[in-house]
């Protein structure tokens, strides 16, 4: 899967990744491989990730929105 975050400001992270998991309104939740289509406000927390074959990376963000499609994950994120 191909995941880009971005802020106003700057490209927070571009690669691809195992999964995903992010600080929904309702709860946390993962997006993995042959996700549905889905599109979803985030609250303040934690975006964990894993990249293909590295390390989990974490970015604390303060909202935004979520949309993945065909494995393509775009996240548009408050900093």
């Amino acid at each position: 899967m191909h995941l880009e975050i971005v802020t106003p400001e700057k490209s927070l992270y571009s690669g691809e990744v195992e999964l995903v998991q992010l600080p929904g309104k309702d709860g946390s939740f993962e997006i993995l491989k042959n996700h549905a289509s889905i599109v979803s406000t985030l609250v303040k927390g934690m975006i964990k990730l894993k990249p293909v074959g590295g390390d989990e990376i974490f970015f604390e963000v303060n909202g935004g929105v979520v949309e993945c499609k065909k494995n393509m994950i775009s996240v548009l994120a408050d900093k």
